[in-house]
């Protein structure tokens, strides 16, 4: 198994984060990123990082602000643009390299990856999808969030997910609670952002130009398989019936990357 390297980095607003990075043992295929989801963090990813430095690719993960060991009010935002703005700064910096470029995001990181994607920043060569939260959130929660983000932003309201909803593997979900890492709160203002954000990729959608894989769990109860169908006119899907919401930490999870791994050497040799 490929180890990370954790290095304290800062962003360019000036907070600290966390950022990991897996070498592969060759000249590297392509770089990778990876943002994460929602109340997680990039120590998240070793399996998912190593698995992809031994299909011979270099991948970069970081804490996003707030989350992990990155600075900031827990699982917050003041603006969803310095989301944006800190994934740009790693965009900039693996592009340096000369190598292609891949942008993974899971679940909120999915969000950001296609919002991200969408705008006129430096783009990815490819971008990768899991459980891309897109749609979402119960009509209720949509109306109130606005609200409270004005009210009372830092507000902490329970994220109520479950271990069982991650992945099939009790220990996926053990681990979650265990780490000091993760939280289980997200602030108002983080879900009205992310609500904002959701509506606005889907309403552009159909402008994606970057050729795109959308990976979904057929079993995933945190982003439910039909909310990614919209995808589905613009880039290739994947179903996983049987899979959960994290589906790179599920049992199958390196058949998953393997595919993945394959996707992008068959679209990166076409690039070539």
């Amino acid at each position: 198994m490929i180890a990370s390297i954790a290095v304290p980095t800062v962003t360019k607003s000036g907070i600290a984060e966390l950022t990991r990075t897996w070498a592969p043992a060759e000249t590297a295929r392509a770089e990778v990123v990876i943002v994460h989801g929602i109340a997680e963090h990039s120590g998240r990813y070793e399996r998912t990082g190593s698995l992809l430095a031994e299909l011979g690719y270099s991948v970069t993960a970081f804490d996003l602000i707030g989350h992990g060991a990155a600075g900031g009010t827990r699982t917050d935002v003041e603006d969803w643009a310095e989301f944006l703005d800190q994934l740009e700064t790693h965009m900039v910096a693996v592009r340096a390299t000369g190598l292609p470029v891949v942008l993974i995001g899971h679940s909120m990181g999915g969000t950001i990856a296609l919002d991200y994607s969408l705008s006129s920043r430096p783009a990815p060569d490819l971008l990768v999808l899991s459980a891309p939260g897109i749609a979402g959130g119960k009509a209720w929660q949509r109306l109130l969030a606005p609200v409270l983000a004005k009210l009372a932003p830092r507000l902490a309201i329970p994220t109520a997910i479950k271990g069982d909803q991650l992945s099939s593997d009790p220990a996926v979900g053990e681990a979650y609670f265990a780490d000091p890492l993760v939280s289980t709160k997200a602030t108002a203002r983080m879900g009205a952002e992310l609500f904002a954000a959701m509506d606005r990729v889907s309403a552009n959608l159909a402008s994606l130009a970057i050729p795109t894989l959308v990976l979904t769990g057929g079993s995933d109860t945190v982003v439910p398989p039909e909310s990614s169908l919209p995808l589905a006119a613009v880039a290739e899907r994947v179903l996983y019936p049987k899979l959960r919401h994290e589906l790179f930490n599920e049992p199958e999870g390196p058949t998953v990357i393997a595919e993945v791994g394959k996707w992008l050497d068959s679209a990166l040799t076409v690039a070539d």
